[in-house]
């Protein structure tokens, strides 16, 4: 398990990852960009032409185990997490930070995957390159950086941080005592009024789950040039919005210990960033169903419900 002196927080400012970079060598910065099949945008290809100054670019997709339905990004092994660190000059004790080119949408992904391997000394950029840049901090878009290969044993994945299908389904049957079920896909796709972006994938939800899009849990701003970005918003507005969702009654058991959550979403993206807004807020027993929606509705003995 990692090891550091002084950890960073889950997220840092623009102003906060810039004073790492100077003052300690040992931080490592992350492009998590990632982008919906269907979209015509590429992160590496992005990457490549501008980055924060010495980032290395984390491809989620291949940083990730192989799976029986043809799922991406899937949490990959603790010897393929720990060959993805090396390579990036990476070792246990080193501060990693990780951004995207959305402001806040796959970063807490990779943040996830890192806390969930004893990686703890990680944190994301809020905002991510929008934000650094509208600060007016240096782009670099020359060759990126190639460091010098680390040290880096694989580590144990904590397994209490993931959940697989069966568990899904187990608990979706379950009326007393089971986990609290937050889906942050729109609300339209978890009714089933709106279709799912992947062709032949029915729309709905889970049995005994709440919606709860990503977004909320996100705000808006603006750039200079007009261009808008997403940040995690305050951990006072993250707490209302899981208020509106579950009730205060559930969200007090949450944050007491007391009830256990597990995160979904389309594929097992933005599922982080409600996990994210959870650990901020100090829940302890917070869980990721790593296939999420396209996993579990891919199978046809999944029982679908839908509001229409």
């Amino acid at each position: 398990m990692a090891t550091s002196a002084a950890p960073v927080p889950l997220i840092v400012s623009p102003q906060q990852l810039s004073e790492m970079a100077k003052s300690d060598p040992s931080v490592r910065i992350l492009d998590a960009s990632w982008f919906m099949p269907n979209s015509p945008r590429n992160g590496k290809t992005e990457f490549l032409s501008k980055r924060i100054p010495g980032a290395q670019f984390l491809d989620l997709d291949g940083v990730a185990s192989a799976h029986e339905l043809g799922l991406k990004h899937m949490m990959p092994s603790g010897s393929v997490f720990a060959e993805a660190c090396e390579k990036f000059g990476i070792s246990q004790n080193s501060s990693v930070v990780l951004y995207d080119t959305h402001g806040v949408f796959s970063s807490p992904r990779a943040l996830f995957m890192f806390r969930s391997f004893g990686h703890t000394n990680s944190s994301i950029l809020n905002g991510g390159l929008p934000s650094w840049e509208n600060s007016g901090l240096a782009i670099e878009s020359n060759k990126p950086v190639e460091r010098e290969r680390a040290v880096y044993p694989p580590p144990q994945l904590n397994t209490a941080a993931i959940r697989d299908y069966n568990q899904m389904v187990t608990n979706s049957a379950l009326q007393d005592g089971a986990e609290i079920v937050l889906d942050a896909r729109s609300r339209g796709r978890f009714l089933g009024t709106d279709p799912e972006p992947r062709p032949g994938l029915s729309s709905g939800h889970m049995p005994n789950s709440y919606s709860l899009p990503f977004n909320v849990f996100l705000a808006t701003q603006t750039t200079s040039g007009g261009a808008s970005f997403t940040v995690m918003r305050p951990a006072l507005e993250i707490r209302q919005a899981l208020i509106d969702a579950v009730g205060e009654q559930a969200v007090e058991a949450i944050i007491k210990g007391e009830a256990s959550v597990t995160t979904t979403c389309g594929s097992g993206m933005t599922a982080a960033v409600l996990w994210l807004g959870l650990t901020l807020l100090n829940a302890e027993k917070v869980a990721l169903y790593d296939e999420s929606w396209t996993g579990y509705a891919m199978r046809s003995t999944s029982k679908i419900e839908k509001s229409v």
